[in-house]
């Protein structure tokens, strides 16, 4: 635009300061406009005036340049060159204008000089880059909570030719996702993505600005560091943190506190706590807001104070009993203080532990131990006999001594025993047997602690590399081989005395067993000979049953007693004296009279052979003599007959009649019974058989 209105300044200044020459020798001569590009070296033609032949003379002709920008050019003859030095280069963007002017003033001899203009605009090159304001590295402060697409930064670039720039932002720069240009030629830079500055705090971009309407198209970059400043956009978080992902943002979740206090004790200062004490911050970590803690409401909250400071939660009240409260479950709640809406939760375990009377201890002070060096990597350690040597720590607190909160570990001592040896939590020692060499001995400092309670306790473990296949010494305590008994001879003992009792036992049950099976055999022997005896004896009266099987109790059997009457129940009289033993067998008599039926085997309340009722009555005699017969159903059955006993008052014998029982009811006992037992109990079954057979 400044190019454009030079003309018409120039002829403006023209028509004021021109002057016509009358003279013959300047009347050739005029005002010149003309142009040269910036940068031109020395001696440059930048125009050419009228020769003298032109002007019709010349004789006395004198040129001279003045004005402020005569410095710039010098005459050559009728020639106008650039005068530039080293030092001094036309330099368009260093001129106060672009338009350079010089008076031409030509003077003739006996006439009065006369001035010409002669205007130069000086052409603009691009030998001018662009480049950004300041230095070339820029930086620039953003907040994480700056909202995506709204202007974070400007980068803003110059071109002293006055090109055209556009900008763009490098895609190779590590941070390039997060930025984006808004428009082209504003380099004004836009948030792509959202800031975090828990996880990014220093961002890096590259913009660059390249010349639009030029054809060399030179371009400036500039490295923009973006300070990611921090937001409260964070919760409190309980530490130690344990982040969820590797790598992922660091979000943490709480953990659980332990402590552990003994039932029916106070503490006297704050419960201490693993793996460390309460303690939260602001997850905003440029901020660190104050944090405020509280106890939520529980079950067994109101046993305990917390500092809503420091996070200290102190035991107000003893737990009375282990038993019924094992543990106590607490919330503990962290707050910021300028805004309670951000908070965090997490859980302390409170264990209540019976008194701990015993602190761990090991059976020896001192252990003997040997390791073969060998080229595998691990090895047990052994003792005496090749035995595998295992540490264990006795408690007595502990049902049969073990403690499993007991942790095995080993002092620093000196031989590198940490890096050659390792006890493993079952109290096993491991050496790295590629590592030894024959002949060395160690000395090891084995420590079981009590994580519960804290207690310690110490043994030593001396050490003796062995060679190569040599086998552990015996045990200098033991007896000789020769002396003690083998372990194949006590194993083999004991396998004969299992063998022998095996054999009594089996021996035992064939004798019980054939014990049962001759009573049986002997209970059946006796009922066939009473059937053998007399035929009236039938089986059909009899009831078999299993082997093995308990019996029915048999039913009540009566029999005449003289104590019993329908006036009422007279006191039982004494016991009579035992029955006198039977007869013997009568002679045989031709022709034998048949015995009367009514006393038979079915009449159990008849009287029998020498022994009748007080009354003494015979027996009535049959009608007329036949063949024996069966007993009738109701003979068996009990039912009323003619004989057998004296009346008593009333017309009524003295009893009801008794019932045979059955085959099923006889037991070893009933017949193995003797004559002398009471009266009022049945008689046994083979006292029964043998008086129906006498009858």
């Amino acid at each position: 635009m400044a190019a454009a209105s030079c003309p018409a300044l120039l002829a403006a200044c023209l028509a004021l300061h021109l002057a016509t020459a009358r003279g013959d020798g300047c009347s050739g001569f005029g005002n010149l406009f003309t142009e040269i590009a910036e940068n031109s070296a020395h001696g440059s033609l930048v125009a050419r005036l009228p020769s003298p032949g032109d002007a019709g003379g010349g004789a006395g002709l004198q040129l001279c340049l003045v004005g402020t920008d005569a410095a710039w050019f010098y005459l050559d003859g009728r020639s106008l060159r650039l005068n530039v030095s080293a030092g001094r280069a036309l330099d368009r963007e260093e001129l106060e204008s672009p338009v350079l002017m010089v008076a031409l003033t030509c003077a003739e001899d006996g006439s009065s000089p006369v001035e010409f203009r002669i205007i130069v605009q000086v052409l603009n090159e691009n030998d001018n880059r662009p480049h950004f304001q300041g230095a070339t590295v820029l930086t620039h402060n953003v907040s994480e909570l700056a909202p995506v697409h709204s202007v974070v930064f400007s980068a803003q670039a110059e071109d002293a030719d006055g090109d055209t720039l556009m900008y763009v932002i490098d895609t190779a720069s590590p941070d390039a996702r997060f930025f984006r240009i808004d428009l082209p030629n504003s380099g004004r830079v836009v948030l792509a993505r959202a800031l975090d500055f828990e996880s990014r705090r220093h961002l890096e971009v590259v913009v660059t600005a390249v010349e639009m309407n030029t054809r060399e198209r030179f371009n400036a970059s500039a490295r923009v560091r973006v300070n990611v400043l921090d937001g409260d956009d964070q919760y409190p978080q309980f530490l130690p943190c344990t982040p969820r992902a590797p790598h992922s943002p660091p979000v943490c979740t709480s953990p659980v506190y332990t402590a552990n206090i003994t039932e029916g004790q106070l503490q006297g200062g704050p419960l201490s706590f693993s793996p460390g004490a309460v303690y939260a911050e602001d997850g905003d970590r440029g901020l660190r807001a104050a944090i405020t803690y509280s106890l939520l409401a529980g079950q067994e909250s109101s046993r305990f104070h917390i500092d809503n400071v420091t996070g200290a939660i102190t035991l107000l009240r003893a737990v009375e009993s282990s038993r019924q409260t094992p543990e106590i479950c607490l919330s503990v709640m962290a707050s910021q203080v300028n805004d309670p809406s951000k908070y965090a939760v997490a859980r302390a375990l409170v264990r209540v532990l019976a008194p701990n009377r015993h602190p761990p201890r090991f059976p020896r002070v001192r252990y003997r131990a040997f390791v073969p060096a060998a080229p595998r990597r691990a090895a047990l350690l052994l003792t005496f006999g090749g035995q595998v040597l295992a540490l264990r720590a006795h408690d007595p607190d502990f049902p049969e001594g073990l403690n499993p909160h007991v942790r095995y570990t080993l002092s620093h001592g000196a031989n590198q025993s940490q890096q050659l040896f390792q006890v493993m939590p079952n109290g096993l020692l491991v050496a790295q047997a590629d590592q030894l060499r024959p002949g060395q001995s160690y000395r090891l400092q084995v420590l079981a602690r009590d994580e519960e309670s804290g207690e310690t306790s110490n043994t030593t473990v001396e050490l003796e590399v062995l060679w190569p296949g040599q086998a552990a010494p015996r045990d200098p305590s033991e007896p000789p081989p020769g002396r003690g008994v083998p372990a194949g001879a006590v194993a083999g003992g004991a396998g004969a005395l299992l063998l022998l009792g095996a054999v009594l036992l089996l021996a035992l049950l064939a004798l019980r067993a054939r014990r049962r099976r001759r009573r049986q055999q002997r209970t059946a022997d006796r009922a066939a000979l009473a059937i053998e005896k007399h035929p009236n004896v039938s089986l059909r009266w009899f009831q078999p049953v299993q082997a093995g099987k308990s019996p029915p109790s048999p039913p009540r059997l009566y029999y005449p007693n003289e104590g019993y009457s329908e006036v009422g129940e007279a006191p039982p009289p004494p016991p009579p004296p035992p029955p006198p033993p039977p007869p013997p067998p009568p002679a045989p008599q031709p022709p034998p009279a048949p015995k009367p039926q009514a006393n038979s085997v079915g009449r159990p309340g008849g009287s029998s052979p020498g022994a009748g009722s007080p009354g003494g009555s015979p027996p009535p005699t049959p009608a007329s003599p036949g063949p024996p017969r069966a007993p009738s159903p109701g003979e068996v059955s009990g039912g009323p007959a003619e004989g057998g006993g004296s009346p008593v008052p009333g017309g009524r014998r003295g009893g009801t009649l008794g019932v045979l029982p059955a085959l099923e009811e006889v037991s070893e006992e009933s017949l193995e019974e003797g004559p002398g037992s009471d009266p009022r109990v049945p008689p046994p079954l083979l006292q029964l058989l043998e008086d129906s057979i006498e009858c």
